[in-house]
């Protein structure tokens, strides 16, 4: 059996460039990611050169505008490339969504001047980024970070460490989060730290369940001098920034999960229909094709939920409170049929040489990423019902 069954998704997309778009992203998925995928992560190696592939694709700065080097695409046809890539390989899709991430806060609030400056090699230049928000006492609580930034003059000097940072080690630029003032979330400011900045290194690799060939580690700022021009939006700002950088990311992280279940979906139908058990392949069983349909109804229900919260992004609407939906339910539910694919392939499921035991691994974390799922009920109850009486 193959690493990863042909994807049947068919999409509606709204321009023939789109289109083109997603025919190009399976082509390098299928021919470049897939293959390589399981022998890769096994060993836990990092794909930089997919990237470096990725960038001179055009595939890196797909939702920022071309000015810059973006792709000027929407959110809608944007999420479903990640969705693609992540069936491919969740590591090279999760970088990508990181990748975007980490660009946000200056496309979004940077001046011209620094747009100008730093977009085009960001978006376009094979450069690689990094996200520096939680640190090791605080994760959900982010707004308590202790990182600090303190001016001398026209330069900020950082010190603090920040953890779980994917492409920790390897990024060529990270969008860090650090106090600048009192206590809370209005104390907190961004900045566009170079990779090889004086004062800045990562700690080993983190050792994880699954995921294995995207770093993730801890980043270490001591002493590091950056320019108050790279410091991104007002002193003050960051932690607003940081929240609008989440919602979108959030939404990368729902396709991401998408994309792992339709792969473990596709998987687990295909071993269906040529496994044979009593004169019969097993899809014929009424009690395992109950569980494929489940399966793919919560596929197709997760898609429907992150792009319909992708179409408010797109149209300049209020979509906090869908994103956040969106993360919660996409990934629980890539929990559930990653965990029920493993299920319909019996004992080779729970083995290495299927892929269903991986996307089992990887589904996890995305219930952890970019808050964690108890997070997003809480954002998502907070727009419900106004924040809590305390």
């Amino acid at each position: 059996m193959s690493d990863r069954a042909p994807q049947s998704v068919e999409r509606r997309l709204p321009t023939e460039e789109a289109r083109e778009l997603i025919a190009l992203v399976r082509e390098i998925a299928e021919r470049e990611i897939a293959p390589r995928a399981a022998e890769e992560e096994a060993a836990g190696r990092f794909p930089r050169e997919l990237f470096s592939l990725l960038s001179a694709s055009g595939l890196l700065g797909l939702p920022y505008d071309s000015a810059y080097g973006g792709g000027d695409q929407p959110y809608t046809v944007y999420l479903q490339v990640l969705e693609e890539l992540a069936a491919a390989r969740l590591t090279v899709a999760l970088g990508v969504s990181v990748h975007s991430l980490s660009c946000h806060a200056l496309a979004a609030f940077g001046t011209e001047e620094q747009r100008a400056a730093h977009l085009p090699a960001m978006l376009g230049g094979g450069l690689l980024g990094a996200y520096c928000l939680s640190e090791p006492a605080s994760g959900s609580d982010a707004a308590s970070l202790r990182t600090r930034a303190v001016r001398d003059g026209e330069v900020w000097v950082l010190d603090g460490t920040k953890a779980w940072i994917t492409h920790g080690g390897v990024a060529d630029f990270y969008t860090v989060l650090a106090r600048t003032g009192g206590e809370g979330p209005k104390g907190i400011t961004a900045f566009l730290v170079p990779g090889d900045a004086a004062g800045l290194s990562a700690a080993a690799p983190e050792r994880k369940m699954g995921m294995k060939g995207s770093p993730t580690a801890q980043v270490h700022l001591d002493g590091v001098r950056v320019p108050d021009a790279r410091r991104i939006g007002a002193e003050g700002q960051g932690f607003t920034i940081a929240l609008a950088a989440l919602d979108s990311g959030r939404l990368g992280i729902a396709a991401c999960a998408v994309g792992v279940a339709q792969a473990a979906l596709d998987a687990a139908v295909a071993y269906a229909r040529e496994r044979r058990q009593f004169g019969h392949p097993i899809a014929d069983f009424q009690g395992l094709r109950f569980l494929l349909a489940d399966m793919a109804t919560r596929v197709e229900a997760g898609r429907a939920l992150y792009l319909e919260a992708a179409r408010l992004r797109d149209e300049g609407r209020p979509f906090s409170q869908r994103a956040a939906m969106a993360k919660l339910f996409c990934s629980d539910a890539a929990m559930r049929v990653t965990t029920d694919a493993v299920q319909v392939l019996g004992g080779y499921g729970y083995t290495a040489d299927f892929p269903v035991e991986r996307f089992m691994r990887e589904a996890k974390v995305l219930q952890i990423v970019e808050g964690t799922n108890q997070v997003q009920r809480m954002v998502i109850a907070r727009h419900l019902a106004g924040p809590e009486s305390r």
